[in-house]
């Protein structure tokens, strides 16, 4: 089977390559599915970089949509054929961006949603849902979503304005008017951000999360609430330490992926989305690597495979 896949730690334009290797055979409790589209994120460049550093060579490629192809013995409630999509094992030789893949976690793909439609809902949904969790937000709150146009962010705008949340978001023109048609007040990014939120509040909101992209947000956004713990980041760990505020880093026993399906669902029917900028065939991965480094790409980009 064709794989996207990297033999050393390096920048992944340098080291990822695009070869053939023996497809994976399912453990006792994995399936393994006939790969149709695959989502990237930044943890694949950081998984060539080091994180999570292990045997090599390594896949990348986490989020998966398929159909099933071979199924293990202690599987059950599944069949060869059907349609599902999951989070791909991200340790072994070869992950999702593959033409056949592993699968620990799968949930059917809901009938009228688009492989690559699905394909980009498990790491933004996961993501967001830990990270709202984790700071509190419930139904009553006024949260602050920073960098509600990235795929995290814009889950995140959506799932707390469903639990019941005031919801301002902070995103550039690219999204900013589908924000506003689901429910969120919206504004832009540089300066002045902390006092045009606080006016759109009238005062300081309950929360806030950072879902942005490392940048020098962080002081701007402790300006917006009370104390700087109300304040929670995905990604700017460094200034978070100095500042005081929160962090989530999922782990294995922490993350989400149980709600992935219920989302799957409200996708399916039009209550719920992560934008797909583009898409890819296998061969071009090299563009969307690019496209995904350069913080261009406006929403999720998807490698379609089968």
């Amino acid at each position: 089977m064709r794989t996207l896949r990297f033999h050393e730690y390096g920048a992944p334009l340098s080291v990822l390559r695009l070869e053939d290797a023996e497809p994976p055979s399912p453990g006792r409790s994995q399936i393994r599915v006939r790969v149709q589209a695959c989502g990237l994120t930044p943890a694949d460049w950081a998984l060539c970089g080091g994180l999570f550093a292990g045997d090599l060579p390594r896949g990348i490629g986490l989020e998966v949509s398929g159909t099933v192809d071979a199924v293990g013995d202690e599987v059950t409630g599944v069949e060869i054929g059907d349609p599902v999509f999951g989070p791909a094992p991200y340790t072994g030789p070869t992950a999702g961006a593959s033409e056949q893949a592993l699968l620990d976690t799968w949930f059917p793909r809901p009938p009228g949603l688009a492989p690559a439609a699905v394909a980009a809902l498990p790491m933004a949904v996961e993501t967001a849902y830990r990270g709202l969790d984790e700071i509190g937000v419930r139904d009553g709150t006024t949260v602050l979503v920073h960098g509600a146009g990235s795929t995290v962010g814009y889950a995140a705008v959506q799932i707390a304005l469903q639990r019941g949340a005031r919801v301002i978001a902070t995103a550039g023109e690219t999204y900013a008017n589908a924000l506003r048609a689901v429910g969120a007040d919206v504004t832009g990014y540089g300066d002045g951000m902390a006092e045009r939120v606080m006016a759109i509040a009238g005062g300081p909101v309950d929360l806030a999360l950072d879902a942005a992209p490392v940048s020098n947000a962080l002081p701007g956004l402790v300006r917006t609430v009370k104390a700087p713990e109300d304040v929670l980041t995905l990604s700017d760990f460094a200034a978070a330490e100095e500042l005081g505020v929160r962090v989530s880093f999922g782990t294995r026993t922490t993350q989400r992926n149980d709600v992935l399906g219920g989302y799957a669902n409200l996708a399916a029917e039009g209550r719920f989305s992560v934008p797909v900028a583009r898409t890819f065939p296998l061969e071009d991965w090299r563009t969307a690597a690019e496209l995904s480094q350069s913080g261009q790409a406006r929403g999720k980009l998807v490698l379609e495979i089968g």
